[in-house]
């Protein structure tokens, strides 16, 4: 069987190359053939096309973008974590300090010292409340080496009534004041030129220096929001003393404010009146009668672009000497500016401002409580006050502030000792050369000061500040009794969560009086220079409970008799025991 298929494939083979033989050898003639040419061939060049390299393809179904959908597949994945259970790290919270509304604190000392305090408040309803502050400090006296009584009285009493409304909200205050002091500034050598020493002692004994003043006061004010009108304060103040003095002061001071075009306007009106009497002067030959009556608009204007502000304004004042009919108007600058450096980390700033001061015989007394009922009652005109400052922050806990100035007033008033002159028929207890005037004098002063303020940490807080004044005065020999230099300086601390402790320091330089004294065999003026002096004050206090602190007060530590005013040492080392009770009702 396959041997003969075999011998068929080779017949086959033999078979197609006999046919292919005779194929090539029927080829061989081709023949010939004519060709007629009617037109000779002339080639010609048609205009070139550029052939895009990508074609444009006018088929819809090349043309139309497909709409490609995204899907995630997203299968499970075996883990074998298991998260430990976390527990949140606790916080020490401290305890908040229970607010208490009132207090009251008592303390004794040397000196027969006694202070005490009382403050109540009560809130009547939501919008009423009703407020009282009661204050007395007295002491009995006991500086060494003096020839008359140096005991004194402060006792003061304060209320208030208030009403908040949702847009408006106002209060009335009226209050009570009785002080006792006494010129007790007689120099150790006070009447030695009399020959018999009971004569002298005698005109000791004869002086009464006792003085009392007393103040009663009625105001109120009241405030708005969403409206031009912004606030109004108006005080009605009646101030008298043992010799027959009277003053009574009425003031009131709306303000008014607006924005246009996002800047604000504002307007303070002020209407400041001043009515007193003197029922002698120091030699007592005749009574003192003064009044004015300040009238004043202060007109304002507030830029703002970027970092800078300025506020753009003027005084514009009308005073009236009612006793002297003797009126002047006066126009001050009033314009004060900032530009933030950086940020609230530096900020420069600077002013140009003056106004009208009204000076009133119970201003005088609580700034010198030695002066005699005997003034000369006068506004001071402050033309202006230029000045230029840096303020900011030399780290995130400690600020500082520096500044200088040039101001120019007029009819600036300062404190001088009255002369003693055994002449003078006043014979009242302030006439022996142991109380002090009022003079006035066109001052200029170049002021420079500075001061640093730091809070270490929640426990310590420190701060320090000086000033330094020259002054240049017109017709007075000497700017009386003003210091040339100013440094006070300040720590508090919290020792434990129960004590704390604190200390303040200050220093006052020298100051330049009068000492006059005539007499048949003694004639003395001369210029007295009181030394500058350094005052250490101190205290501790310990916190029995959120109601009940007790603590402990010293006052001029370093013992220094200084003299404050002309022939007035102070106390020595004064301490304070006492205690402060908090409470509600």
């Amino acid at each position: 069987m396959t041997h003969k298929t075999q011998y068929k494939i080779a017949l086959l083979f033999l078979f197609a190359g006999l046919q292919g033989v005779f194929a090539q050898k029927k080829d061989e003639n081709i023949g010939t053939e004519v060709v007629n040419v009617v037109k000779p061939y002339t080639p010609t060049i048609s205009d070139a096309f550029k052939v895009k390299e990508t074609p444009p393809l006018e088929d819809e179904d090349n043309t139309k973008k497909e709409e490609i959908k995204y899907n995630i597949f997203s299968f499970p994945v075996a883990s074998t974590f298991t998260p430990a259970k976390g527990r949140a790290a606790s916080v020490d919270k401290a305890k908040q300090e229970k607010l208490y509304k009132n207090y009251a604190t008592l303390g004794v000392g040397n000196y027969g010292t006694l202070n005490a305090e009382l403050f109540v408040t009560e809130n009547l309803n939501r919008n009423e409340y009703v407020g009282g502050m009661l204050r007395h400090l007295s002491s009995q006296g006991g500086i060494d080496d003096l020839l008359l009584d140096d005991k004194f009285y402060n006792t003061s009493l304060d209320l208030t009534y208030g009403n908040q409304q949702k847009d408006f909200s106002w209060n009335v205050d009226a209050g009570y004041q009785h002080q006792v002091y006494n010129w007790y500034g007689l120099r150790n050598d006070f009447a030695n030129d009399l020959a018999d020493p009971q004569d002298r002692q005698d005109l000791i004994n004869s002086i009464d220096p006792q003085q009392t003043y007393q103040n009663i006061y009625l105001g109120g004010r009241i405030s708005a929001k969403e409206s031009i009108f912004k606030e109004a304060s108006l005080k009605f103040n009646h101030f008298s003393d043992a010799f027959g003095s009277s003053e009574n002061r009425f003031y009131v001071k709306p303000t008014v404010g607006f924005e246009i075009s996002g800047n604000k306007i504002n307007a303070n009106f002020i209407v400041d009146y001043l009515g007193g009497s003197f029922e002698k002067d120091y030699f007592g030959t005749t009574a003192i009668n003064y009044g004015f009556t300040n009238i004043g608009i202060q007109p304002s204007f507030v830029y703002q672009q970027d970092d800078l502000t300025v506020n753009l304004g003027a005084g514009l004042f009308y005073s009236m000497d009612n006793e002297n009919s003797d009126n002047k108007f006066f126009v001050y600058p009033q314009i004060t500016a900032t530009y933030r450096i950086v940020g609230d980390v530096m900020i420069a700033y600077a002013g140009a401002e003056g106004s009208l001061k009204q000076n009133s015989y119970r201003d005088f007394t609580q700034e010198n409580f030695f002066v005699s009922p005997t003034l000369a009652i006068a506004p001071t005109d402050q033309k202006y006050d230029i000045y230029v400052g840096l303020k900011g922050k030399i780290a995130n806990n400690v600020s500082f502030n520096i500044r200088g100035s040039y101001k120019n007033e007029d009819g600036k008033a300062v404190f001088l000792s009255n002369p003693y002159n055994n002449e003078n028929p006043n014979q009242e207890g302030y006439a022996f050369g142991n109380s002090f005037s009022v003079l006035y004098d066109n001052v200029k002063t170049m002021s420079f000061f500075g001061e640093l303020k730091a809070d270490f940490s929640k426990n310590v807080s420190f701060g320090i500040n000086g000033t330094f004044n020259s002054y240049k005065t017109d017709e007075l020999a000497e700017a009386w009794n003003l210091p040339e230099l100013q440094v006070a300086a300040n720590l508090d601390f919290n020792i434990t969560e129960k004590w704390y402790a604190g200390a303040s320091v200050f220093f006052v330089g020298e100051r330049k009086d009068v000492f006059s004294y005539t007499s048949l065999l003694r004639n003395e003026l001369e210029t007295v220079t009181l030394d500058s002096y350094f005052d250490l004050n101190m205290h501790v206090g310990y916190k029995y409970n959120d109601r009940l602190t007790a603590f402990l007060k010293g006052n001029n530590l370093t013992g220094q008799d200084y003299q404050k005013w002309l022939n007035y040492p102070v106390q020595g080392i004064q301490v304070l025991l006492g205690a402060s009770y908090k409470f509600d009702f």
